[in-house]
């Protein structure tokens, strides 16, 4: 084969290995950075700063690893963002999923909003840490161990904060005579 046609081959290779982590992670990211910076047109800011930086790594440099160095560099960046606003407003499940999700989500009842309300109200008292993990997990569908990497948390302290925050919120939820 010749140089040319490894070179394009290795191109292609390259896009759809790109294209494939956008398609799989994005929206998870999407709502994650929200969830940080308070923001959607921020968020987009620095998932595309993120794809951005994939566009420079090797795939075989982060084999295995590939959610794990998304979430940490967006995670990075969106930290850095926060930083430099200096303000963080948390936007709601809802309001995250109006603006990153273009499907409207399915309210069933108003006993379902008002319940959707009360957990996101009990998830916001929570501390900063255990909001993380929660949306690590929860919404994107992490491991401990990829929360770990993502955070800089031991894989045991993300499953006592995640233990924590769900036994709060059940416990929050749970009827008094129960």
């Amino acid at each position: 084969m010749s140089e040319r046609r490894v070179n394009a081959r290795h191109d292609r290779e390259r896009a759809d290995w790109i294209l494939a982590a956008v398609e799989r992670h994005e929206l998870d990211l999407l709502r994650y950075v929200a969830s940080i910076t308070g923001r959607a047109e921020t968020a987009r800011e620095v998932v595309q700063d993120t794809f951005l930086r994939l566009c420079q790594q090797s795939p075989g440099d982060l084999d295995g690893r590939l959610a794990e160095w998304l979430f940490t560099v967006a995670r990075n960046r969106a930290l850095d963002v926060k930083r430099k606003e200096r303000r963080m407003s948390t936007l709601t499940a809802e309001q995250t999923a109006g603006c990153l999700d273009n499907r409207e989500a399915p309210q069933s009842s108003a006993e379902t909003a008002d319940d959707l309300q009360r957990v996101e109200r009990l998830v916001a008292g929570l501390s900063d840490n255990q909001q993380e993990v929660l949306r690590l997990k929860f919404q994107s569908g992490l491991s401990y161990k990829q929360i770990a990497a993502v955070t800089g948390l031991s894989v045991s302290n993300v499953g006592y904060l995640l233990h924590t925050a769900v036994r709060s919120i059940r416990d929050s939820l749970m009827p008094d005579d129960a």
